[in-house]
């Protein structure tokens, strides 16, 4: 049996104009014609090839013919992708790295360029993209590629180069996911699998839980009418465990000060003393140091059951008209619960007599950490939380050749991405308990794994049950969804054999909504009296033993935690607290052990992008000395407005609360803000590619391409946070008005195409990137509100008690004469005060960059022994990379680095091996981490280690097996330095092993 690849260039119809053997091959195979056949003497010869050689053979094929650079994937067989996740497979494409998600890949990077750079189409659609985040509600740019199954798509193609007549929207590739239809493949075609999943990484799940899936395609009435239908369900159950810093790290400038009772002069919060038991502690203002906020570490179970289906209708009333109506659609449940042990430093705490020893500058860490805090938190959490996402796409389209050399096209589809919660607690919760005997905390940061050790300031070697109190508590709801509407108009004008013309219009809108709610108790140093629990609600458990990372057998590590079931703690917790007041409005429930709905009163936004688009290419083929020389030039207009609303946080009162603390209060309801944007680009494209010598293929693109803001960069409104400071409040605020990101693209590659799906190429790549979004600080008052700390009373203290006054005594003064304003301890501000001022972060427009980079790779398959190989590297380099000496805001392309494939393989007789490595060194993922001073964080270089076997046992069934990440690699990430752990997650290798039966 063979499987024939689907229409895979239907957005570039005429990318070769002198029709070669191999061009008519790949044409026969687009058109749906069973293996590759031609005609010699009246005599038909049937070349079949199938199987992991099939696949390459089609995926080079579709390398080779296309103008610019595409690379693909293709099917080995009905039913069967190389890979059970779109992503993994990705990431065997020169240039192309992925971002993983619970052990499995989600997103991809494509030549330096992050998820939020990259556009995803399906079958040539701009899909939606949306995800529930933790404490936000942004949707997001990036597709998570976990939510598709691979079983019932029919190929992948990645558009590296710019073209007129694709879809804008990606710098760093157009990625466009194709799905099987009949037409494709006439005639009765079906695949029925069977897989049992096997995940190493979860403690308490089952041993084995299952996956189904087929795909049935049919043609009818003499192949005028057809059907595909295609679904797939799976569940899985994951875990790790991960050790990591919490909220970060805190940065400071060697010379900061300690300021440990909030008024010394020149003391700089988060910094720790001067004396002799800090060792090597830096004091020059040309160094750095950083220390902790927290050490923890968690244990996670997972549950997801993902559901697909694909249904496509096709008929074809007359040889001229083909239409099609096809439904996309695909579900995943998330379930997570999770534990943690955790220890919080106070920084302000009694540091006397303990050593904190910190390596050399100018970058200094801590070789080990410690505080005393006699009867502090031992510190331990829970959660339990589930939420759905859920997308669908019903699309239509209809193909007419008009005449012989005229073809014309209309789509239009309607998609939406939702992700909510699921379940009366949220997308996202913890309870915390504690129990006061926490002494002396120590962290180690010398071995890739961090070390706590707790000594308990009681004197016992072990905590408690009956000394543990609920402490904290937190309930999250999280909403987005994204919808898109769009209708394409396309047409293919035939001049001549050599001379094409493309051309287009589309009208495409996206809408965006996003919406989240907090319900939250800060009394996280402890609530009621302990006893209030049964012991038999705490369940005794070791940490350190848990984990199986390096340097994890320490025996310093803290071996003592106590799990808990959190919906068993959240009844008791409700029942015994549930009237007392939290630190936020009060959940759906009426007290604050649920979540809340009212997103008005929370955030709640919206975005809308409207675009017009335009384009036409011109498809030139011209003979030089008996060959030809291609070339595309093509001019793409865009035009798009942006409207954005949000509920912006409005107060009206002000209370200096404490020495250093100004409260905000609001009084009202929120009000909607609005914002609008506009802009139109004119985007040229060309590319030429020469066979120089039979089968070496030389290529030269070049490009403009843009990429759009993310929709949290282009929000309206301003947010503020609640609290102030001597200096003010804070705040941030998008703007609708943002330019998206334009890049200027250069390419030129040399492919030599030596033998059936052997092939070598070098690339080297060019993007000059403007409009990359920084950001900028600007003072600004909101609301006419007035500052109590600076006024006629500040002043009129200030002169009663001498300019050497203490921040303390002011405000006691003013305390003591009364009058409008104070309220017991609180002073509220009047009129007559001076304003008060707010530091809002502002994003803009003002970053440029150039990455540049080499791309390898070769293909070779050894004759006809059945193995083969594929091998390839890319290098990226560019001029925004992250200053780790600097403490200030700043700019830097997130996620670039260099990656390595090795794929070796076996295919002969109905035997089925595949062994790949996937390589990417370190990256930048993110920036502005931690409390205070903006951190980055690195992710570390990772390989992995993936195996897939299958026999065909007949013509019809095959059993096979799969190892993901067989060599149980695991994660980690940095700050600053190594040593300034941010994050080390303990995976475990997965397995799967099934049969399939096709007809």
């Amino acid at each position: 049996m063979e499987f024939s690849m689907s229409k895979t260039l239907t957005t570039n119809q005429s990318v070769s104009f002198k029709k070669k053997l191999v061009a008519t091959a790949v044409a026969s195979a687009m058109m749906g014609v069973s293996g590759f056949a031609f005609a010699q003497d009246d005599n038909i010869e049937e070349v079949v090839v199938t199987g992991i050689k099939g696949s390459l053979q089609r995926s080079m094929d579709i390398k080779r013919e296309a103008q610019g650079v595409v690379d693909a994937i293709s099917a080995e067989d009905i039913g069967k992708f190389p890979d059970t996740n779109l992503a993994e497979s990705l990431q065997r494409i020169t240039g192309v790295s992925i971002d993983r998600a619970n052990g499995e890949g989600a997103r991809v990077t494509v030549r330096g360029f992050g998820p939020d750079y990259n556009l995803v189409t399906l079958n040539g659609r701009q899909m939606p993209a949306s995800g529930i985040e933790d404490t936000t509600a942004a949707a997001s740019r990036s597709f998570d590629f976990s939510n598709i199954a691979s079983e019932g798509i029919s190929g992948v193609e990645v558009y590296k180069t710019g073209r007129a007549s694709v879809t804008s929207g990606g710098i760093g590739a157009t990625i466009n996911v194709l799905t099987s239809r009949p037409f494709d493949n006439p005639g009765l075609k079906a695949s029925f699998g069977v897989k049992g999943v096997m995940d190493q990484s979860t403690d308490k799940g089952e041993d084995i839980t299952p996956e189904l899936s087929g795909i049935y395609s049919n043609t009818f009435a003499d192949d005028t009418f057809g059907v595909s239908l295609s679904a797939s369900y799976q569940e899985r159950e994951s875990g790790s465990k991960t050790a990591s810093t919490g909220a970060g790290w805190y940065s400071s400038p060697g010379n900061a000060l300690y300021d440990g009772d909030w008024g010394q002069a020149g003391a700089a919060w988060g910094a720790i003393p001067t004396n002799a038991n800090q060792v090597n502690r830096p004091t020059s203002a040309d160094e750095i140091y950083s220390i902790p906020q927290q050490l923890k570490y968690d244990f996670n179970e997972v549950q997801r059951t993902r559901t697909n289906g694909q249904l496509a209708l096709q008929y074809r009333p007359v040889e001229t008209v083909t239409t099609t109506l096809d439904y996309t659609y695909s579900k995943q449940d998330f379930s997570q619960q999770y534990n943690d042990l955790s220890a919080w430093f106070g920084w302000n705490n009694n540091f006397t007599g303990i050593s904190t020893v910190w390596t050399d500058g100018p970058i200094a860490s801590p070789l080990m950490y410690a505080e005393e805090n006699v009867g502090s938190d031992y510190a331990m959490g829970a959660g339990a939380y589930s939420r759905i996402n859920e997308n669908k796409s019903l699309g239509l389209n209809v193909e007419w050749a008009a005449t012989d050399r005229l073809t014309l096209e209309f789509d239009a589809h309607q998609s939406e991405a939702e992700s909510r919660p699921d379940g009366k607690n949220g997308s996202h919760n913890v309870i915390g308990t504690t129990a006061a005997v926490r002494g002396k905390s120590s962290a180690f940061f010398t071995d890739k794994f961090p070390v706590l050790q707790i000594a308990l300031s009681n004197g016992e070697t072990s905590v408690n049950p009956e000394d543990i109190r609920i402490s904290g508590s937190s309930f999250r709801n999280s909403y987005t969804l994204s919808e898109i509407d769009q209708y394409q108009l396309k047409g293919t004008l035939e001049l001549d054999n050599d001379f094409t013309i493309n051309l287009g219009v589309a009208s495409t809108t996206v809408e965006n909504t996003g919406r989240f709610a907090n319900v939250q108790r800060d009394t996280w140093g402890g609530v009621g009296q302990a006893g209030d629990f049964d012991s038999s609600y705490w369940h005794s458990s070791g940490v350190a033993s848990e984990f199986d990372l390096p340097g994890s057998n320490d025996p310093r590590t803290v071996n003592q935690t106590y799990l808990f079931n959190f919906e068993d703690v959240r009844k008791r917790a409700q029942q015994l607290y549930g009237a007392d007041a939290g630190s936020t409005a009060p959940g759906d429930c009426g007290d604050w052990f649920c979540p809340s709905t009212d997103y008005k009163n929370g955030t709640d936004r919206f975005t809308k992008e409207e675009s017009e688009s335009a384009y036409i290419q011109f498809n030139k083929s011209v003979d030089i000395a008996g060959r030809a020389l291609n070339t595309v030039l093509g001019f793409r207009y865009e035009s798009t407005e942006v409207t954005s609303t949000s509920a912006a946080n409005t107060f009206d009162i002000v209370k200096w609360v404490s020495d250093n603390e100004i409260s905000l209060q609001s009084s009202v309801d929120r009000e909607y803000v609005s914002d609008t944007g506009k802009y139109s680009h004119m985007l040229p494209s060309l590319d030429v590619s020469f066979e120089v010598v039979d089968d070496v293929i030389l290529r030269a693109s070049a490009s403009e391409t843009i990429a759009r803001p993310g929709y949290n960069d282009i929000q309206a409104g301003a947010s503020l946070g609640g609290q102030a400071g001597f200096n003010g409040g804070n705040g941030s605020r998008g703007d609708a008005g943002l330019l998206p990101y334009e890049s200027t693209n250069y390419d030129l590659s040399a492919e030599w195409y030596y033998n059936d799906a052997s092939y070598l190429s070098v690339g080297y790549f060019k993007k000059d990137v403007q409009n990359f979004i920084g950001t900028r600080q600007i003072r600004e008052n909101f609301y006419g509100l007035r500052n109590p700390t600076s006024g006629p009373r500040y002043r009129a203290a200030v002169a009663a008690l001498g300019s050497g006054a203490s921040v303390s005594d002011i405000r006691a003064w003013i305390i003591q004469q009364g009058g409008p304003g104070v309220d017991g301890t609180n002073i509220l501000a009047l009129p007559e005060d001076d304003l008060l001022e707010f530091n809002v972060t502002v994003k803009s427009n003002e970053k440029e960059a150039s990455i540049d980079g080499w791309e390898f790779a070769v293909q070779h398959v050894f004759g006809e022994s059945g193995f083969g190989a594929i091998a390839n590297y890319t290098m990226v380099d560019g001029d925004i990379a992250y200053d780790n000496l600097s403490l200030d805001e700043q700019f830097a392309l997130l996620g670039l680095s260099d990656t390595a494939n090795l794929v070796g393989f076996y295919d002969k007789d109905g035997l089925q091996i595949r062994i790949a490595y996937n390589w990417r060194d370190t990256f930048l993922a993110g920036t502005g981490h931690g409390t205070g001073n903006p951190n980055p964080v690195y992710v570390e270089d990772y390989g992995q280690v993936d195996i897939n076997v299958s026999y065909d046992i007949n013509d019809n069934l095959t059993v096979f097996a799969e190892g993901i990440n067989v060599t149980d690699e695991y994660t980690r990430s940095h700050a600053r330095t190594k040593l300034q752990l941010m994050n080390m997650t303990q995976l475990g290798p997965r397995y799967n092993i099934g049969v399939r039966y096709s007809f």
